[in-house]
Protein backbone atom coordinates (compact mmCIF):
# COMPACT_ATOMS: atom_id res chain seq x y z
CA UNK A 1 0.00 0.00 0.00
CA UNK A 2 1.65 3.30 -1.00
CA UNK A 3 2.58 5.62 1.79
CA UNK A 4 1.12 8.68 -0.05
CA UNK A 5 -2.17 8.43 1.02
CA UNK A 6 -1.02 10.90 4.13
CA UNK A 7 -0.48 14.86 2.78
CA UNK A 8 0.72 18.15 4.74
CA UNK A 9 -1.92 19.28 6.84
CA UNK A 10 -1.95 22.87 5.55
CA UNK A 11 0.16 25.19 3.12
CA UNK A 12 1.96 26.11 5.51
CA UNK A 13 3.09 22.85 6.52
CA UNK A 14 3.82 22.16 3.41
CA UNK A 15 6.31 25.43 2.10
CA UNK A 16 7.78 24.96 5.93
CA UNK A 17 8.96 21.71 5.31
CA UNK A 18 10.09 22.10 1.56
CA UNK A 19 12.20 25.08 2.69
CA UNK A 20 13.52 23.36 5.46
CA UNK A 21 14.36 21.04 2.75
CA UNK A 22 15.94 23.66 0.68
CA UNK A 23 18.31 25.51 3.32
CA UNK A 24 20.91 23.39 4.24
CA UNK A 25 24.42 24.08 4.87
CA UNK A 26 25.39 24.71 1.98
CA UNK A 27 23.21 28.27 2.52
CA UNK A 28 25.27 29.40 5.35
CA UNK A 29 28.44 29.25 3.81
CA UNK A 30 28.76 28.36 0.62
CA UNK A 31 26.25 31.23 -0.90
CA UNK A 32 27.33 34.20 1.10
CA UNK A 33 31.52 33.61 0.31
CA UNK A 34 30.52 32.82 -3.65
CA UNK A 35 28.42 36.37 -3.43
CA UNK A 36 31.13 38.03 -2.45
CA UNK A 37 33.96 36.42 -4.61
CA UNK A 38 32.03 37.13 -7.85
CA UNK A 39 31.45 40.63 -7.21
CA UNK A 40 28.54 41.06 -4.42
CA UNK A 41 25.53 42.78 -5.74
CA UNK A 42 26.32 41.86 -9.49
CA UNK A 43 26.48 38.37 -8.57
CA UNK A 44 22.98 38.62 -6.86
CA UNK A 45 21.29 40.16 -9.36
CA UNK A 46 22.45 37.29 -11.84
CA UNK A 47 22.10 34.83 -9.04
CA UNK A 48 17.88 36.40 -8.54
CA UNK A 49 17.41 35.84 -12.07
CA UNK A 50 18.43 32.49 -12.13
CA UNK A 51 16.56 31.05 -9.16
CA UNK A 52 13.33 32.45 -10.09
CA UNK A 53 13.47 31.76 -13.58
CA UNK A 54 14.97 28.63 -13.94
CA UNK A 55 15.32 26.88 -10.57
CA UNK A 56 11.93 27.96 -9.79
CA UNK A 57 10.75 25.85 -12.64
CA UNK A 58 12.55 22.85 -11.64
CA UNK A 59 10.92 23.28 -8.35
CA UNK A 60 7.60 23.80 -9.98
CA UNK A 61 7.61 19.89 -12.21
CA UNK A 62 8.67 18.32 -9.35
CA UNK A 63 6.10 19.56 -7.07
CA UNK A 64 3.69 18.84 -10.08
CA UNK A 65 4.76 15.32 -10.89
CA UNK A 66 4.66 14.15 -7.01
CA UNK A 67 1.30 15.62 -6.85
CA UNK A 68 -0.35 14.46 -9.77
CA UNK A 69 0.47 10.56 -9.33
CA UNK A 70 0.84 11.30 -5.15
CA UNK A 71 3.66 8.53 -6.23
CA UNK A 72 7.60 8.63 -5.20
CA UNK A 73 9.59 8.99 -8.10
CA UNK A 74 10.37 5.44 -8.25
CA UNK A 75 6.33 5.07 -9.73
CA UNK A 76 5.56 8.93 -10.50
CA UNK A 77 7.36 9.35 -13.86
CA UNK A 78 6.97 5.61 -15.09
CA UNK A 79 2.91 6.55 -14.06
CA UNK A 80 3.12 9.64 -16.44
CA UNK A 81 4.64 8.32 -19.68
CA UNK A 82 2.97 6.60 -22.52
CA UNK A 83 3.78 3.16 -22.84
CA UNK A 84 7.19 1.89 -24.29
CA UNK A 85 8.78 4.41 -22.86
CA UNK A 86 8.11 3.59 -18.76
CA UNK A 87 11.33 1.12 -18.28
CA UNK A 88 13.72 4.32 -19.06
CA UNK A 89 11.85 6.31 -16.91
CA UNK A 90 11.01 3.98 -13.95
CA UNK A 91 15.10 3.72 -14.17
CA UNK A 92 15.24 7.30 -13.54
CA UNK A 93 13.69 7.14 -10.99
CA UNK A 94 16.01 4.80 -9.30
CA UNK A 95 18.74 7.26 -10.56
CA UNK A 96 16.83 9.82 -7.89
CA UNK A 97 16.65 7.61 -5.47
CA UNK A 98 20.60 6.37 -5.49
CA UNK A 99 21.03 10.44 -5.85
CA UNK A 100 19.70 11.20 -2.57
CA UNK A 101 21.07 8.33 -1.00
CA UNK A 102 24.74 9.57 -1.73
CA UNK A 103 23.88 12.88 -0.86
CA UNK A 104 22.49 11.39 2.55
CA UNK A 105 25.45 9.77 3.16
CA UNK A 106 27.56 12.89 2.67
CA UNK A 107 25.83 15.24 3.97
CA UNK A 108 25.80 13.01 7.62
CA UNK A 109 29.53 13.74 7.56
CA UNK A 110 29.28 17.59 7.92
CA UNK A 111 26.65 17.01 10.14
CA UNK A 112 28.24 15.02 12.25
CA UNK A 113 31.17 17.72 12.29
CA UNK A 114 28.61 19.99 13.16
CA UNK A 115 26.96 18.29 16.14
CA UNK A 116 30.36 17.77 17.17
CA UNK A 117 31.14 21.70 16.76
CA UNK A 118 28.02 22.61 18.95
CA UNK A 119 28.98 20.23 21.49
CA UNK A 120 32.72 21.61 21.83
CA UNK A 121 31.04 25.44 21.51
CA UNK A 122 28.71 24.87 24.61
CA UNK A 123 31.53 22.89 26.54
CA UNK A 124 33.79 25.76 26.22
CA UNK A 125 36.15 23.80 24.59
CA UNK A 126 35.93 26.07 21.33
CA UNK A 127 36.84 29.44 23.44
CA UNK A 128 39.82 27.71 25.48
CA UNK A 129 41.40 28.08 21.82
CA UNK A 130 42.53 31.81 22.05
CA UNK A 131 43.18 33.41 18.28
CA UNK A 132 45.94 31.32 17.03
CA UNK A 133 44.70 30.43 13.82
CA UNK A 134 47.21 27.38 13.48
CA UNK A 135 45.62 25.94 16.71
CA UNK A 136 41.97 26.90 15.78
CA UNK A 137 42.88 24.88 12.11
CA UNK A 138 44.86 22.37 13.62
CA UNK A 139 42.17 21.63 16.35
CA UNK A 140 39.66 20.92 13.50
CA UNK A 141 42.37 18.65 11.68
CA UNK A 142 42.85 16.68 14.68
CA UNK A 143 38.64 16.37 15.24
CA UNK A 144 37.79 15.49 11.87
CA UNK A 145 40.95 12.91 11.46
CA UNK A 146 39.98 11.92 14.76
CA UNK A 147 39.03 8.21 14.13
CA UNK A 148 35.45 7.33 15.70
CA UNK A 149 35.24 10.17 17.35
CA UNK A 150 33.11 12.67 14.55
CA UNK A 151 31.53 8.72 13.53
CA UNK A 152 29.84 8.82 17.14
CA UNK A 153 28.75 12.93 16.67
CA UNK A 154 27.70 11.81 13.16
CA UNK A 155 25.54 8.67 14.73
CA UNK A 156 24.06 11.09 17.38
CA UNK A 157 22.51 13.39 14.36
CA UNK A 158 21.41 10.78 12.69
CA UNK A 159 19.65 8.98 15.20
CA UNK A 160 17.96 12.68 15.59
CA UNK A 161 16.85 12.56 12.04
CA UNK A 162 15.44 9.13 12.40
CA UNK A 163 13.27 10.42 15.23
CA UNK A 164 11.43 12.95 12.99
CA UNK A 165 10.82 10.19 10.19
CA UNK A 166 9.41 7.56 12.17
CA UNK A 167 6.72 10.94 13.42
CA UNK A 168 5.06 10.33 10.03
CA UNK A 169 4.59 13.00 7.57
CA UNK A 170 1.93 14.98 9.87
CA UNK A 171 3.49 14.45 13.57
CA UNK A 172 7.22 14.07 12.63
CA UNK A 173 8.05 15.54 9.06
CA UNK A 174 5.85 18.99 8.98
CA UNK A 175 5.79 19.09 13.22
CA UNK A 176 9.56 19.48 12.92
CA UNK A 177 9.67 21.64 9.82
CA UNK A 178 6.97 23.94 11.82
CA UNK A 179 9.39 24.17 15.12
CA UNK A 180 12.89 23.82 13.89
CA UNK A 181 12.36 26.74 11.14
CA UNK A 182 11.20 29.08 12.81
CA UNK A 183 14.18 28.63 15.19
CA UNK A 184 16.83 29.01 12.21
CA UNK A 185 14.85 31.98 11.68
CA UNK A 186 15.38 33.82 15.06
CA UNK A 187 18.65 32.44 15.29
CA UNK A 188 20.27 34.23 12.36
CA UNK A 189 18.58 37.26 12.68
CA UNK A 190 19.98 37.30 16.26
CA UNK A 191 22.92 36.87 14.58
CA UNK A 192 22.40 39.20 11.97
CA UNK A 193 21.78 42.18 14.78
CA UNK A 194 24.45 41.15 16.89
CA UNK A 195 27.04 41.33 13.54
CA UNK A 196 26.31 44.26 12.62
CA UNK A 197 26.56 46.13 15.65
CA UNK A 198 30.23 45.13 15.50
CA UNK A 199 32.74 47.91 14.89
CA UNK A 200 33.70 47.78 10.81
CA UNK A 201 30.91 45.66 10.01
CA UNK A 202 29.85 47.70 6.74
CA UNK A 203 32.89 46.37 5.47
CA UNK A 204 31.37 42.93 5.58
CA UNK A 205 27.84 44.21 4.24
CA UNK A 206 29.97 46.41 1.07
CA UNK A 207 31.53 42.94 0.28
CA UNK A 208 28.44 40.92 0.31
CA UNK A 209 26.37 43.87 -1.59
CA UNK A 210 28.38 46.08 -3.24
CA UNK A 211 28.41 45.39 -6.93
CA UNK A 212 31.81 44.71 -8.65
CA UNK A 213 31.04 43.74 -12.39
CA UNK A 214 34.81 43.39 -12.63
CA UNK A 215 34.46 40.09 -11.10
CA UNK A 216 31.54 38.37 -12.16
CA UNK A 217 33.79 36.41 -14.91
CA UNK A 218 32.30 33.55 -16.84
CA UNK A 219 33.11 31.45 -13.67
CA UNK A 220 30.85 33.31 -11.64
CA UNK A 221 28.28 33.88 -14.26
CA UNK A 222 28.27 29.80 -14.06
CA UNK A 223 28.60 29.47 -10.45
CA UNK A 224 25.60 31.74 -9.70
CA UNK A 225 23.02 29.17 -12.33
CA UNK A 226 24.83 26.08 -10.53
CA UNK A 227 23.94 27.79 -7.37
CA UNK A 228 20.61 28.73 -8.37
CA UNK A 229 19.43 25.16 -9.60
CA UNK A 230 20.93 22.99 -7.00
CA UNK A 231 19.91 25.43 -3.90
CA UNK A 232 16.50 24.10 -4.14
CA UNK A 233 16.80 21.12 -3.17
CA UNK A 234 15.58 19.58 -6.63
CA UNK A 235 17.26 17.37 -8.75
CA UNK A 236 16.93 14.08 -6.34
CA UNK A 237 13.48 13.46 -5.88
CA UNK A 238 12.64 15.26 -2.45
CA UNK A 239 10.55 17.50 -3.94
CA UNK A 240 8.49 15.10 -6.11
CA UNK A 241 7.69 12.91 -2.32
CA UNK A 242 6.82 16.35 -0.97
CA UNK A 243 4.62 17.58 -3.92
CA UNK A 244 3.14 14.09 -3.39
CA UNK A 245 2.34 15.35 0.32
CA UNK A 246 0.62 18.83 -0.85
CA UNK A 247 -3.13 19.52 -0.28
CA UNK A 248 -5.27 19.03 -3.44
CA UNK A 249 -6.31 22.67 -2.75
CA UNK A 250 -2.50 23.73 -2.69
CA UNK A 251 -1.56 26.77 -5.49
CA UNK A 252 1.82 25.09 -6.80
CA UNK A 253 3.16 28.24 -8.94
CA UNK A 254 2.84 30.39 -5.65
CA UNK A 255 4.13 27.23 -3.29
CA UNK A 256 7.59 27.40 -5.56
CA UNK A 257 7.99 30.82 -5.25
CA UNK A 258 7.36 31.04 -1.53
CA UNK A 259 10.08 28.18 -1.15
CA UNK A 260 11.96 30.34 -3.98
CA UNK A 261 12.30 33.22 -1.88
CA UNK A 262 12.46 32.05 1.28
CA UNK A 263 15.45 29.67 0.74
CA UNK A 264 17.46 33.05 -1.53
CA UNK A 265 16.40 35.27 1.70
CA UNK A 266 17.75 32.80 4.36
CA UNK A 267 21.07 32.63 2.46
CA UNK A 268 21.31 36.42 2.01
CA UNK A 269 20.76 36.74 6.11
CA UNK A 270 23.77 34.08 6.32
CA UNK A 271 25.98 36.70 4.66
CA UNK A 272 24.98 39.59 6.88
CA UNK A 273 25.26 37.45 9.99
CA UNK A 274 29.08 36.08 9.11
CA UNK A 275 30.65 38.29 7.35
CA UNK A 276 30.24 41.77 9.01
CA UNK A 277 31.64 39.84 12.02
CA UNK A 278 34.72 38.26 10.00
CA UNK A 279 35.50 41.69 8.88
CA UNK A 280 35.39 43.38 12.11
CA UNK A 281 37.51 41.23 13.37
CA UNK A 282 40.13 41.63 10.72
CA UNK A 283 39.80 38.13 8.97
CA UNK A 284 39.56 37.68 5.42
CA UNK A 285 37.25 35.31 4.57
CA UNK A 286 37.60 32.19 3.31
CA UNK A 287 34.86 29.55 1.17
CA UNK A 288 33.67 25.91 2.82
CA UNK A 289 34.17 24.42 5.73
CA UNK A 290 37.55 26.44 6.28
CA UNK A 291 35.46 29.46 6.56
CA UNK A 292 32.92 27.74 9.50
CA UNK A 293 35.49 25.11 11.31
CA UNK A 294 38.97 27.23 10.92
CA UNK A 295 38.20 31.50 10.75
CA UNK A 296 34.62 31.71 12.83
CA UNK A 297 35.88 29.68 15.95
CA UNK A 298 38.70 32.69 15.42
CA UNK A 299 36.17 35.31 14.94
CA UNK A 300 34.34 34.30 17.92
CA UNK A 301 36.86 33.96 20.70
CA UNK A 302 38.34 37.70 19.60
CA UNK A 303 34.78 38.79 20.77
CA UNK A 304 36.01 37.82 24.30
CA UNK A 305 32.60 36.40 26.72
CA UNK A 306 29.85 37.45 24.19
CA UNK A 307 31.96 35.43 21.65
CA UNK A 308 30.84 31.98 23.23
CA UNK A 309 27.23 32.74 22.90
CA UNK A 310 27.70 33.73 19.41
CA UNK A 311 29.37 30.63 19.13
CA UNK A 312 26.81 28.56 20.56
CA UNK A 313 23.98 30.47 18.43
CA UNK A 314 25.86 29.76 15.05
CA UNK A 315 26.45 26.44 15.20
CA UNK A 316 22.94 25.78 16.63
CA UNK A 317 21.66 27.74 13.81
CA UNK A 318 24.47 25.36 11.24
CA UNK A 319 22.83 22.40 13.50
CA UNK A 320 19.38 23.11 12.47
CA UNK A 321 19.64 23.57 8.75
CA UNK A 322 21.13 20.56 8.87
CA UNK A 323 18.85 18.54 10.03
CA UNK A 324 16.15 19.82 8.07
CA UNK A 325 17.49 19.01 4.98
CA UNK A 326 18.33 15.84 6.43
CA UNK A 327 14.97 15.22 7.52
CA UNK A 328 13.64 15.59 3.83
CA UNK A 329 16.49 13.27 2.77
CA UNK A 330 15.89 10.12 4.89
CA UNK A 331 12.16 10.96 4.10
CA UNK A 332 11.97 10.40 0.20
CA UNK A 333 14.43 7.46 0.57
CA UNK A 334 11.80 6.16 3.35
CA UNK A 335 8.72 6.67 1.32
CA UNK A 336 10.60 4.93 -1.88
CA UNK A 337 10.61 2.15 -0.10
CA UNK A 338 7.55 1.74 1.41
CA UNK A 339 6.53 2.15 -1.88
CA UNK A 340 7.62 -0.22 -3.16
CA UNK A 341 7.97 -3.03 -0.59
CA UNK A 342 6.01 -4.46 1.93
CA UNK A 343 8.10 -2.74 4.42
CA UNK A 344 6.16 -0.30 7.60
CA UNK A 345 7.26 2.91 7.60
CA UNK A 346 9.37 2.47 10.84
CA UNK A 347 10.94 -0.67 9.10
CA UNK A 348 11.92 1.28 6.13
CA UNK A 349 13.20 4.26 7.67
CA UNK A 350 15.35 2.41 10.24
CA UNK A 351 16.98 0.02 6.66
CA UNK A 352 18.41 3.37 5.13
CA UNK A 353 19.29 4.74 8.76
CA UNK A 354 21.68 2.09 8.96
CA UNK A 355 23.02 1.89 5.43
CA UNK A 356 23.42 5.76 5.02
CA UNK A 357 24.78 6.56 8.57
CA UNK A 358 27.46 3.16 7.42
CA UNK A 359 28.14 4.51 4.14
CA UNK A 360 28.13 7.85 6.01
CA UNK A 361 30.93 6.47 8.39
CA UNK A 362 33.19 4.94 5.40
CA UNK A 363 33.30 8.46 4.32
CA UNK A 364 33.91 10.20 7.99
CA UNK A 365 36.68 7.14 8.18
CA UNK A 366 38.21 8.63 5.24
CA UNK A 367 39.72 11.42 6.62
CA UNK A 368 41.55 8.82 9.22
CA UNK A 369 41.86 5.11 9.37
CA UNK A 370 40.47 4.71 5.47
CA UNK A 371 42.73 7.77 4.46
CA UNK A 372 44.71 5.27 1.94
CA UNK A 373 41.33 3.93 0.00
CA UNK A 374 40.98 5.81 -3.03
CA UNK A 375 38.82 6.08 -5.67
CA UNK A 376 39.98 7.29 -9.32
CA UNK A 377 42.91 9.12 -7.08
CA UNK A 378 40.52 10.61 -4.75
CA UNK A 379 39.48 9.95 -0.91
CA UNK A 380 36.83 8.09 -0.43
CA UNK A 381 34.80 11.61 0.73
CA UNK A 382 36.40 13.63 -2.30
CA UNK A 383 34.83 11.12 -4.54
CA UNK A 384 31.56 11.41 -3.60
CA UNK A 385 31.99 15.17 -3.30
CA UNK A 386 33.07 15.08 -7.22
CA UNK A 387 29.96 12.13 -8.32
CA UNK A 388 27.61 14.42 -6.07
CA UNK A 389 28.29 18.12 -7.33
CA UNK A 390 29.36 17.62 -10.64
CA UNK A 391 27.26 14.32 -12.13
CA UNK A 392 24.58 12.99 -10.36
CA UNK A 393 22.24 15.85 -9.54
CA UNK A 394 22.77 18.04 -12.46
CA UNK A 395 21.65 14.47 -14.81
CA UNK A 396 18.37 14.16 -12.48
CA UNK A 397 17.41 17.95 -12.57
CA UNK A 398 18.03 17.82 -16.69
CA UNK A 399 16.07 14.44 -16.87
CA UNK A 400 13.06 15.95 -14.63
CA UNK A 401 12.75 19.08 -17.06
CA UNK A 402 12.65 17.20 -20.14
CA UNK A 403 10.43 15.24 -19.05
CA UNK A 404 8.27 17.76 -17.33
CA UNK A 405 8.48 19.73 -20.94
CA UNK A 406 8.54 16.85 -23.19
CA UNK A 407 6.90 13.75 -21.86
CA UNK A 408 4.08 14.91 -18.95
CA UNK A 409 1.18 15.10 -20.71
CA UNK A 410 0.02 18.74 -21.12
CA UNK A 411 -3.40 18.18 -20.66
CA UNK A 412 -1.98 16.52 -16.70
CA UNK A 413 0.49 19.69 -16.48
CA UNK A 414 -2.64 22.35 -17.13
CA UNK A 415 -5.04 20.33 -15.21
CA UNK A 416 -2.40 20.21 -12.11
CA UNK A 417 -1.37 23.66 -12.14
CA UNK A 418 -5.04 24.99 -12.60
CA UNK A 419 -6.20 23.09 -9.57
CA UNK A 420 -8.75 21.16 -12.22
CA UNK A 421 -9.56 24.67 -13.55
CA UNK A 422 -10.26 26.74 -10.78
CA UNK A 423 -7.03 29.11 -11.07
CA UNK A 424 -5.76 31.09 -13.62
CA UNK A 425 -2.38 30.19 -15.08
CA UNK A 426 -1.52 32.67 -17.99
CA UNK A 427 2.49 31.96 -16.99
CA UNK A 428 2.02 28.51 -18.55
CA UNK A 429 3.29 29.37 -22.01
CA UNK A 430 6.66 31.01 -20.42
CA UNK A 431 6.59 27.99 -18.29
CA UNK A 432 6.50 25.54 -21.04
CA UNK A 433 9.17 27.20 -22.88
CA UNK A 434 11.74 28.13 -20.23
CA UNK A 435 11.47 23.74 -19.44
CA UNK A 436 11.55 22.89 -22.72
CA UNK A 437 14.31 24.51 -23.80
CA UNK A 438 15.75 27.25 -21.46
CA UNK A 439 16.05 25.05 -18.34
CA UNK A 440 17.91 22.15 -20.48
CA UNK A 441 20.23 24.42 -22.42
CA UNK A 442 21.73 25.75 -18.57
CA UNK A 443 21.55 22.33 -16.84
CA UNK A 444 23.29 20.89 -19.69
CA UNK A 445 26.22 24.03 -20.25
CA UNK A 446 26.64 23.31 -16.07
CA UNK A 447 27.04 19.30 -16.51
CA UNK A 448 29.47 20.18 -19.42
CA UNK A 449 31.78 22.66 -17.20
CA UNK A 450 31.31 20.63 -14.18
CA UNK A 451 32.46 17.53 -16.00
CA UNK A 452 35.58 19.40 -18.36
CA UNK A 453 36.71 22.40 -16.77
CA UNK A 454 35.91 22.35 -12.98
CA UNK A 455 39.04 21.99 -10.80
Amino acid sequence: MSTQQKSFSSNLGAILAAVGSAVGLGNIWRFPYITGKYGGGAFLLVYLCFVFLLGSVLMISELVIGRRTRRTPLGAYESLTRKGHSVVWRMFGWLCVLTCFFILSQYLVLSGWTTGYVWHSVSGALATLGTDSSIISGFFQQFSTGGWNPVWFMVIFSALVLVVILGGVQKGVELASKVLMPILVVLILVLCVRSLTLPGAMRGVEYLFSPDFSKLTGEGILAALGQALFSLSVGMGVMVVYGSYLPANDNIFKTAMWITACDTLIAILAGVAIFPAVFSCGFDPAGGPGLVFCVLPNVFNSMGTAGIVFSVVFFLLLLVAALTSAISLLECLTACTCETSRLKRWQGAGLFFLLATALGAVFTLSFSHLSEVKMAGLSLFDFVDRINSIYLPPICALCTVIFFGWVMPKEAMVDELSNHGTLRIGYLKVLRFIARFIAPLALLVVLIWGIFFAQ
